[in-house]
């Protein structure tokens, strides 16, 4: 039977659908491209016809990177536009030296650097008639939320559930890194799920 990356929720978003072996393949794409990044200022070209059948399935992913339990750098893809070693490779170089909030990352700080890898799952429309209904609705540690008004547009992992676990306040940090702040233009919301390692 050949494996699939449909997903269902388990508890804080994750599931396991790629065994241990593929998920190492993934780490190991990720920390590759970093180190390419370092010697040569570019992303690494894959050849993704090189890596297992699943991991040339189009999805979408975020790599994030901590030092020190501290965000590092954090860049993902929303739509699945290319093959997930592919997505990861790319994320795992913009994480490392083109996420806005930090300067490029130094050979010095390897050592010190822990790399997580989400594997988005399709995102879903939530229908909802108001924010207090979007929050009823909020899956506390299992949903990973899109939310969008007019050109503002910002999303959290369900690994975020763990500094935020009061949807009241993951709602409103969350608008706050979309640049949403006021009410004049309706809100639209899809929700994920995610496998993380």
């Amino acid at each position: 039977m050949t494996a699939s990356l449909d997903m269902v929720p388990t508890p804080w978003g994750a599931t396991k659908l790629l065994d241990t072996c593929l998920r190492q393949c993934l780490l190991d794409v990720a920390w590759q491209s970093i180190h390419y990044g370092l010697e040569r200022s570019e992303p690494p070209l894959l050849k993704p016809d090189d890596y297992p059948e699943i991991l040339r399935e189009h999805r979408a992913s975020f790599v994030t990177l901590t030092k020190e339990k501290r965000l590092r750098g954090c860049i993902g893809t929303l739509e699945a536009i290319r093959p997930l070693v592919e997505d990861t490779a790319h994320n795992a170089y913009a994480a490392a030296f083109q996420d806005p909030r930090f300067s490029p990352l130094t050979r010095g700080e390897l050592d010190k650097l822990d790399l997580k890898i989400s594997i988005l799952s399709l995102s879903t429309p939530i229908a909802f008639t108001s924010e207090e209904d979007l929050l009823r609705q909020l899956r506390p540690g299992i949903d990973g939320l899109i939310i969008q008004q007019g050109d503002h547009r910002a999303t959290f992992l369900p690994a975020v559930w763990d500094s935020l676990p009061n949807p009241t306040d993951y709602l409103r940090d969350l608008k706050r890194k979309a640049g949403i702040t006021t009410n004049d233009e309706p809100l639209k919301a899809w929700r994920y799920t995610t496998e993380f390692f």
